[in-house]
């Protein structure tokens, strides 16, 4: 005999998005690396004095991978400085350790955060569009 799922399931099959426990879990993850990047825990020589900003920290639905998005300041090197973290991952990892109340401690995995760069390039389409807009037409052609 098939069972049939109840209608008024607690569980939805299809998700748009993360959890509220991901969320919180990935907000508490980002704060404990910004403190283990702050006080300057990771020795490598490609982080010696560059300043990180940790964006967003993105979890895997089990909660055992972090996905973490950073910056360095001024954005140069990006590619050196997410190698460098991603090389430390395991000694990061372990950083985080004592910090984190959860069941298992999530192996982190660095990437750079292009979300400046995106809103950059939004920001010059627009401004080509303006450019492009007949200047006799306020409105900008919508009709309104």
């Amino acid at each position: 005999m098939k069972r049939h799922k109840q209608s008024g399931s607690a569980r939805p099959e299809h998700r748009s998005g993360p959890s509220q426990r991901q969320l919180r879990v990935g907000e508490a993850v980002r704060h404990a690396l910004y403190l283990v990047l702050e006080r300057g825990a990771i020795h490598d020589p490609d982080l010696d004095g560059v300043s990180i900003t940790v964006s967003e920290v993105v979890m895997s639905p089990d909660l055992r991978v972090a996905k973490a998005h950073v910056m360095p300041l001024g954005g140069a090197d990006g590619g050196r400085i997410v190698e460098a973290l991603n090389r430390a991952a395991p000694a990061v990892r372990h950083l985080l350790a004592p910090t984190m109340t959860l069941k298992f401690v999530p192996s982190v995995r660095f990437e750079l955060d292009t979300t400046f760069e995106y809103a950059g390039r939004i920001g010059e389409l627009l401004e080509q569009a303006r450019a492009r807009r007949p200047a006799d037409d306020p409105d900008g052609g919508d009709g309104a």
